[in-house]
């Protein structure tokens, strides 16, 4: 017995000693001052992030009872600790001092699992949140922290179950590709479903395409879309098409939610209002939609690769960044130059960058001015608008991204296809398919230089055309077809240069490599036959070299003006090769340095001024009215045969045989300054009253020809006029009638001709 109430006496003793512990720390986590803890924690969170870390405001630590817990759980209270003006410091090179500062902060744990090696906090909320992200040109950052290492794995766990703030702000500066951008962040006041998003989005991107194409562009352009769309060819992510059919059939209007939302939040939360905003970025909501929501609202504004940036966005919850089961939606509109880009999305595993599936609308001046801000190289082109589906998959130094079944207006054109983008080294690559089934021929213009002044500086290309030259002095941008290779097919079905001259079955295949651009082939299909073109141009060096071949074939001329009556009785056939060399960075410059050999042959066909005229051959068109005048005129055979040395033409061979005339060109065309220095000699056939005996001139600038009749020549004709007028009026027509065998020249014989002139033109150059 007496053992017995010595153990219940010892006993009772612990239980007093305990009771009265438990009071005396009762008492004292109450009524302790925790700012005198202040200092040993600021030294211990510094030491363990390796930066500064300050509370420079109050820190308290109070109890509550927990939420959702039951039975005997519930009567275990949860610390509850919050501080006001925290900050985190930056590494001393940062141009800001602060990593991260906050006006307050508030969180909860749990108790009981400790007792498992697990920290359980049920919610952090935070007040104004700012945080300055920074990289330098080497790669160091200031968000990679150099934690204290241990060589034994923790045998601890962290999880967090809830993060919210209402407002807070990002900034961020980039050495590397020189960005400055600051992104203000607010609540939405409500999650908003993805299906939402993409209406209004879908509604206020066709709005800016229609002021780049114009309204019927932009029209054309959507209806397309949503025939895919509704076809299930293309369209968002399976989450937007899910979340879309479910929305309600009317979006709201383009300001969209995001603004009057934001507006609705309150600039200084307590608390309470914080915890709010924990429950919008990922906490149950009594009437939750399903599939992805958005939370918070963002408006970002500075420069990205020295280009100014401007746009509004939204996003999802901060902790549904670590849920890898549901899609993390997005949505962006971005102004920047002159480009706007829109996205509506989602993206999987947002920590791990797993993939993107988004639907994006693009829409800008020119898309030479993506070069900028993505590294693709594109060609100058008129306002352009697409839209369509881009889907990214990220993995280290191999990401791809591909914008499949797009739909686009350049100009008056349309434009569609798939292109995918593959990061690989030494440099990415672009590659896909291209279709338009009706390209203006306009629209081809800029990507040569030869299209307007207004044009481009519309485009904000300040290359000024000389007011005296027809070949474009725009230089090619070689320095960026280093940056990326390429292997794109292109077709256009239906080509119009004007409503007289349709082109058909346009191919390309475009090839870039190591800065050398291939076009093999170039073809397409014009007057019921073909031309063909393979271009190589070596930009890998400066100036750049290019060789170029050309093969037409089986033109008729009937078909080349088809609404032309005058042309519908003409069923000449017009056939020709090319094959030249050359040096320059311009198709003025490449002209300059020529060097190769050009052919013709045209036979049984007709002409008239209106195809000169039709055709914009200034020169010819001077040239046949001071001949022919208006009528039509049969051609038995023309054959053309030009020698290009450093560019200057010099024809071999240049007659037209005509039932009128024998009609020989000699002379030289200079493709430097674009001049020219040609003798046409008619030599009439038949006892025909007929004025082409005077010796023309076809000289001046491609731009302003002048042609003429040789003087000398006219004024001793016109004299013998006059005499011969005196005794007989008929006489005074006599010196316009050459006499001649009154035969026909046939091809053939022309051929044996010419060959002969240029013997024996060749004989006398010799000295024989």
């Amino acid at each position: 017995m007496t053992l017995t109430r010595a153990i219940g006496k010892s006993a009772a003793w612990i239980v007093g000693i305990v009771a009265v512990l438990i009071a005396a720390a009762g008492i004292f986590i109450f009524t302790f001052d925790w700012n005198r803890a202040k200092p040993w924690v600021n030294e211990q969170v510094s030491t363990a992030l390796g930066r500064p870390f300050a509370i420079n405001g109050d820190l308290k630590v109070g109890w509550r009872r927990p939420d959702g817990e039951t039975g005997w759980r519930a009567w275990v209270p949860w610390p509850s600790f919050s501080a006001t003006q925290l900050e985190i410091g930056n590494p001393d090179w940062a141009q800001a001092p602060k990593f991260v500062t906050l006006d307050a902060a508030h969180f909860d744990l749990a108790l009981l699992p400790l007792l498992a090696h697990e920290i359980v906090i049920p919610s952090i909320d935070v007040v104004n949140p700012a945080v300055d992200l920074e990289r330098r040109a080497d790669g160091s950052n200031t968000w990679t922290f150099q934690f204290k290492q241990s060589s034994q794995p923790s045998r601890w766990k962290v999880r967090l179950d809830s993060f919210g703030f209402a407002k807070g702000t990002v900034t961020y500066r980039d050495a590397i590709t020189k960005a400055d951008l600051t992104v203000a962040i607010d609540t939405l006041g409500q999650p908003i479903p993805l299906g939402d998003v993409l209406k209004e989005q879908e509604q206020t991107s066709r709005a800016a395409s229609a002021q780049r194409v114009g309204k019927h562009g932009a029209a054309q352009l959507g209806a397309k879309a949503d025939a895919q769309a509704a076809s299930g060819a293309s369209g968002a992510s399976a989450a937007a098409a899910s979340g879309a059919s479910a929305a309600s059939g009317v979006a709201s209007a383009a300001s969209g939610s995001s603004g009057s939302s934001a507006s609705s939040a309150p600039s200084a939360p307590s608390a309470p209002a914080a915890a709010a905003a924990s429950g919008a970025s990922g906490a149950a909501a009594p009437a939750k939609p399903a599939g992805p929501t958005y939370a918070f609202g963002l408006k970002v504004d500075g420069r990205y690769k020295n280009v100014p940036i401007s746009g509004t966005g939204k996003v999802g919850g901060v902790l549904a960044i670590q849920d890898t089961s549901q899609p993390f939606p997005l949505q962006a509109d971005v102004k920047a130059g002159d480009t706007r880009l829109a996205i509506v999305g989602t993206l999987t595993d947002p920590r791990h960058l797993a993939a993107l599936d988004l639907r994006l609308w693009l829409q800008g001046t020119s898309m030479s001015h993506l070069y900028q801000l993505t590294g693709i190289t594109l060609p100058d082109t008129p306002p352009y608008a697409t839209e369509g589906r881009l889907i990214g998959n990220f993995k280290p130094n191999a990401s791809t991204f591909r914008y499949e079944n797009f739909n686009g207006r350049v100009g008056g054109s349309d434009l569609g296809g798939t292109l995918t983008w593959a990061q690989r080294e030494p440099r990415p690559k672009l590659s896909g398919e291209l279709v338009s089934n009706l390209l203006q021929f306009s629209d081809l213009a800029p990507v040569i230089g030869a299209d307007s002044a207004a044009s481009k500086k519309k485009r904000g290309d300040t290359t000024r055309q000389p007011p005296d030259r027809v070949l474009p002095v725009a230089a090619f941008r070689t320095e960026r077809w280093s940056a990326i290779d390429a292997d794109v097919k292109f077709t256009g079905r239906k080509l119009i240069k004007s409503a007289d001259l349709p082109i058909t079955n346009l191919y390309t295949h475009i090839l870039m490599q190591d800065g050398v651009l291939t076009l093999e082939p170039l073809q397409f299909g014009v007057a019921g036959g073909t031309l063909a073109t393979n271009a190589h141009l070596d930009g890998s060096r400066t100036p750049l070299k290019g060789r170029f071949t050309l093969a037409a074939r089986h033109l008729k001329l009937k078909q080349l003006f088809p609404t032309q009556k005058v042309m519908q009785s003409a069923f000449g056939e017009i056939n020709g090769d090319a094959s030249l060399s050359a040096t320059g960075n311009s198709p003025a410059a490449l002209a300059a340095t020529s060097t190769g050999e050009v052919k013709a042959l045209i036979t049984n066909g007709r002409i008239s001024r209106l195809l000169m005229e039709a055709a914009g051959l200034n020169v010819a068109n001077v040239v046949y009215e001071k001949l022919f005048g208006n009528r039509d005129v049969n051609i038995n055979c023309a054959a053309i045969d030009f020698v290009a040395t450093d560019g200057m033409l010099d024809p071999k061979v240049f007659a037209l045989d005509t039932d009128d005339a024998l009609i020989n060109v000699d002379g030289p065309i200079n493709l430097r300054d674009e001049s020219l220095d040609l003798k046409i000699h008619p030599h009439t056939k038949g006892f025909r009253i007929f004025s082409l005996r005077s010796p023309l001139y076809a000289k001046g600038t491609f731009k302003n020809p002048k042609v003429g009749v040789d003087a000398g020549a006219l004024a001793l004709r016109a004299g013998a006029m006059v005499g011969l007028g005196l005794i007989n009026p008929f006489a005074a027509l006599l010196p316009l009638i050459a006499p001649s065998n009154n035969r026909d020249v046939p091809c053939s014989e022309l051929f044996g001709q010419m060959k002969a002139q240029a013997a024996q033109k060749a004989a006398k150059k010799a000295g024989k």
